[in-house]
């Protein structure tokens, strides 16, 4: 299993993100495509700030888990230039991708 982080920048300099468009369409569009492909799992999150009051890192961030590293890269290969294509309807910037591997402890 991994997890795939896709972080949106944030910061004092955080460009316009539309939450609504991303939430209404843009995911929808994710699960629709992958849940076939070994996405098990979605979730989003919206950053409400840090510890010491300054502006988050990342304004927006998903937790896409799949059930192994070849599924996301197979999902990729065949949806992603849809899905990555569709960004710029909610974001001008530059999503920071992540893969993880879930620890247990």
């Amino acid at each position: 299993m991994i997890l795939v982080s896709v972080m949106y920048p944030g910061g004092a300099d955080a460009l316009p993100f539309d939450l609504d468009y991303y939430l209404k369409h843009h995911m929808p569009l994710v699960r629709e495509r992958w849940t076939s492909m070994g996405l098990e799992k979605v979730e989003v999150v919206k950053a409400s700030g840090t510890p010491d009051g300054s502006p988050a890192p990342f304004q927006v961030m998903a937790l896409l888990t799949f059930r192994s590293l070849d599924d996301f890269q197979k999902a990729g290969a065949a949806h992603g230039k849809e899905i990555f294509g569709d960004i710029p309807n909610f974001f001008k910037g530059q999503p920071v991708v992540q893969i993880n591997e879930p620890q247990s402890f």
